[in-house]
């Protein structure tokens, strides 16, 4: 049996493919899950009691993915908002930080990407730069190196110190949340990577999707999710 993975879906208000709004995933996650040997599912946010009962709802499951997606709202972090952030998406951010802090308050074993890290940052009391610029680290849209610390969960995965990744995304980690390590960065000294002291919670600022189905760092990471994932579904119940 494939261990069950939440991918937490992304709310959409338009799509092609549907008449009205949607709750979607990426394919290239979905796709790095399942070379893995897990089975994704979409985990679909709903109204404000399908977000309250996220504790019982991501019980049946083995592991989690939380995706990118748009800018976490500012006044989850006590800060106003910069001009360059986009509009938030309330329901989203309660959907997500309901998620994230189910993940820290158990045993499921979570990756979080891009936002997903941020988010997991603000749960923890930390706070996100707003506007990251481009500059010599194309952190908009492109390839860059980060640098893994020794020792780290991260650094096993990669066999690596140095690592290329896709980034996509203009903000990021400012203050550090209490329970974090960061664990990678890049050159200009952005938090590129951070991992749970306590919590199973592995989370990256780049999209290691982009360049999965290469297969090295960027799979492996999918790859010690499910892991994981088995290994908790293997545990018995009581």
């Amino acid at each position: 049996m494939r261990p069950l993975i939440a991918v937490i879906g992304r709310r959409a208000s338009t799509s092609s493919a549907l008449r009205f709004s949607g709750t979607i995933a990426a394919e290239a996650v979905c796709d790095a899950v399942l070379r893995a040997g897990g089975e994704p599912v979409v985990l679909h946010g709903g109204d404000r009691a399908a977000v309250a009962d996220v504790p019982g709802r991501l019980a049946r499951f083995d592991g989690v993915c939380l995706p990118g997606g748009g800018d976490l709202n500012p006044a989850r972090y006590a800060q106003p908002a910069d001009a360059r952030s986009e509009a938030p998406d309330h329901r989203q951010d309660e959907f997500d930080l309901a998620v994230i802090r189910t993940v820290l308050g158990g045993a499921v074993p979570a990756l979080a990407i891009c936002r997903g890290l941020q988010v997991l940052n603000v749960a923890c009391g930390g706070t996100l730069r707003q506007h990251v610029a481009d500059g010599p680290v194309p952190h908009l849209g492109g390839l860059h190196e980060v640098t893994i610390a020794r020792g780290s969960r991260l650094g096993q995965l990669a066999g690596a110190d140095t690592v290329t990744v896709s980034s996509a995304h203009h903000q990021a980690i400012g203050r550090l949340g209490t329970g974090l390590r960061a664990v990678a960065c890049a050159p200009d000294g952005c938090v590129e990577a951070v991992e749970h002291c306590q919590a199973g919670v592995l989370a990256v600022q780049w999209h290691p999707e982009d360049q999965a189905a290469a297969g090295g760092h960027d799979q492996a990471l999918f790859d010690d999710l499910v892991a994981r994932a088995r290994e908790g579904a293997l545990v018995p119940a009581g």
